[in-house]
């Protein structure tokens, strides 16, 4: 696990708790946050011990994305003058978005307050989001004169229907924790005082199995197919993973064991 100072990680019985910790600058990620937060979800999707992972922030906000302060500042030339100021980087690597996806380890973003841009594409990343009464969505790269480059412009839609995806990107306005509930941006508005360990439970409510991992990694490939196309998928990846149906009969004793012992 990184050490980065305003990343907080916290194992809790199966599940890690990483808690983005720079209040005093909305949480924003700076580009060693962002390493950080990406060496911390690949090391939670190798660990045996971690069934799944939960993201939040110390209150009030969740983050307000990118550092644009940090993406910002001049670039120095080759002969040390200051040259023009960087604006298309921030949208580069380090991409904790990217990270996020391609963990197979379920994630929950836990959303306790204003969560916007780079944010919001982490938020939609995650497996899935609970999110605090509190919480408030949006997106205002457009505001910023910049396009998303974490993935927003492909997953928004897909959440919450073109149309209002479009009408979020470039008006910037904010969408509150029950219009996302009932536009599908989140799975589940709860108190805000209780938004961590109802977070915490329903990653415990996860199985354990190692067939958990087999369909989200279908659900991940079935992404933009069509419906025959995602039924001969299904068809297909199981007919595939009957000839390791022994292996993966172990792998599920090997885990009823492990959750038994606990």
């Amino acid at each position: 696990m990184s050490e980065h100072p305003n990343l907080r990680v916290a194992d809790d019985d199966g599940v890690r708790v990483i808690t983005i910790d720079r209040p005093e600058a909305k949480n924003a990620l700076d580009s060693a946050m962002r390493n950080a937060l990406i060496d911390d979800v690949a090391d939670a999707d190798i660990d045996a011990e971690v069934h799944a992972v939960v993201i939040t922030a110390t209150d009030p906000v969740f983050s307000a994305g990118v550092d644009f302060k940090e993406s910002m500042q001049p670039a120095a030339t080759g002969d040390g003058a200051p040259a023009v100021r960087r604006r298309v980087d921030w949208a580069l690597r380090p991409d904790p978005a990217a990270a996020l996806r391609a963990c197979i380890t379920p994630t929950i973003c836990a959303v306790n307050g204003a969560c916007v841009s780079g944010a919001l594409e982490i938020a939609l990343s995650c497996t899935f989001a609970i999110a605090s009464e509190r919480a408030r969505f949006a997106d205002t790269h457009a505001r910023l004169n910049v396009v998303a480059g974490w993935g927003l412009s492909a997953l928004l839609p897909r959440a919450v229907g073109v149309r209002k995806a479009r009408e979020m990107s470039i008006t910037g306005n904010f969408v509150d924790a029950e219009e996302a509930l009932r536009i599908g941006l989140v799975n589940h508005v709860v108190p805000h005082d209780e938004l961590l360990a109802r977070a915490v439970a329903l990653a415990r409510d996860i199985s354990p199995q190692p067939a958990v991992r087999e369909v989200l990694r279908l659900y991940a490939r079935n992404e933009g197919l069509s419906l025959s196309e995602a039924l001969a998928m299904e068809r297909d990846w199981t007919v595939h993973r009957t000839h390791d149906a022994d292996a993966f009969r172990s792998l599920g004793q090997e885990a009823a064991k492990r959750g038994s012992a606990e």
